[in-house]
């Protein structure tokens, strides 16, 4: 879903002055380098939005569509079967598996915020589905991220121009079709980092949040936005807790519109990006060993502190955590026009 000629001019415009405005971007973690794993070809994918992993297969949604499908693609980015569901979605956005083989289907688009609820939509591998509408307890959101902790409790990640997304969970167990309340737990702050790629010009793609996955032991959650994946320790299943400690950031590889994160069961990290055309074709890149980088560290000792070389005790380093973009008002007006006139490029959305 590219940019029209007139509001890409007018991006590039606001994303100069939007670069001028915003402090430094941070430095990233020393991580490996993304790999190009293997190209995805088919046009089918051509809106590639969620993504889950096993040892044999990716499992992949479209951005949208009309019925709940996963895609089901070898390590060789070849389309290999679908698994289908008899549920109409409204814009499905990011997909997340249980540890019981469902599939959760994120359907939270909505680049209008004009919908009263939004729903997650299970989809067993035989195809069997059940809808489960949601309710946010202060307005509407446009949300494309889906984390599921250890116990299978789903949490919505919003997507915002300005850096500070919210963080939303179910009040109590899910009911179908619903609603179920939200609740907001918390809220991820994010600034700019220059890392390239996303279909916006500047900064702006770096701060808006677009997929998430948990790993499959539970203890590394990652969020990503269009440019860049943070990776965050989870302590005791508690993801309200990790998502306040400082993660580790990944630059991803330019990406045209990053979309897709995914843990392989090996720990290493998997990101995909949509090309919005049916004769583009897109890599999946592989972040080797990502989860462990970030894995919670075991408690250091009590009864000694870390020395130096000269013997003199060392205080831990200091890591950069993700600050608030400052709150200067033309630096919101520029960040927020830029992503108006990205969500009105965006084709409408039609059950």
């Amino acid at each position: 879903m590219g940019l029209t000629g007139g509001v890409r001019v007018r991006s590039v415009t606001l994303a100069v002055l939007l670069g001028l405005l915003l402090a430094a971007p941070a430095a990233a973690d020393p991580v490996p380098a993304p790999v190009p794993a293997c190209t995805i070809t088919d046009p089918r994918l051509a809106e590639l939005s969620g993504l889950v992993a096993d040892d044999q297969h990716w499992y992949a949604i479209d951005d949208g569509g009309t019925s709940a499908k996963v895609w089901v693609l070898g390590k060789d980015c070849q389309v290999q079967d679908s698994i289908t569901g008899a549920v109409d979605p409204y814009d499905v956005e990011d997909l997340a598996r249980g540890a019981d083989g469902t599939f959760w289907l994120s359907d939270t688009g909505d680049n209008d915020e004009d919908r009263d609820t939004i729903a997650l939509i299970s989809l067993t591998p035989a195809g069997d589905t059940a809808l489960y509408r949601l309710t946010y307890p202060d307005g509407k959101h446009d949300a494309e991220a889906l984390l599921l902790d250890r116990t299978g409790v789903p949490y919505v990640i919003t997507k915002t121009p300005l850096g500070t997304a919210g963080v939303y969970r179910p009040t109590g167990p899910l009911a179908s079709p619903g609603p179920t309340p939200l609740e907001k737990v918390a809220s991820l702050r994010l600034t700019s980092t220059g890392t390239p790629g996303g279909p916006l010009p500047g900064a702006v793609g770096s701060v808006l949040v677009t997929g998430a996955a948990t790993s499959a032991d539970g203890t590394v959650i990652a969020v990503r936005t269009y440019t860049d994946a943070y990776l965050f320790p989870v302590s005791d299943g508690d993801i309200v807790k990790a998502l306040s400690a400082t993660p580790v950031r990944v630059p991803l590889p330019n990406e045209p519109q990053g979309e897709a994160i995914a843990f392989q069961p090996d720990g290493s990290l998997v990101s995909g990006s949509e090309t919005g055309r049916d004769d583009a074709t897109q890599s999946m890149n592989v972040v080797a060993g990502a989860a462990a980088v970030a894995a919670p560290k075991p408690a250091p000792s009590r009864t000694a502190e870390p020395k130096s070389a000269s013997g003199v005790s060392a205080a831990p380093e200091k890591k950069e955590g993700l600050p608030v973009i400052p709150a200067v008002a033309v630096t919101v007006a520029v960040i927020g026009a830029i992503y108006l006139l990205f969500r009105s490029s965006r084709r409408s959305r039609t059950r």
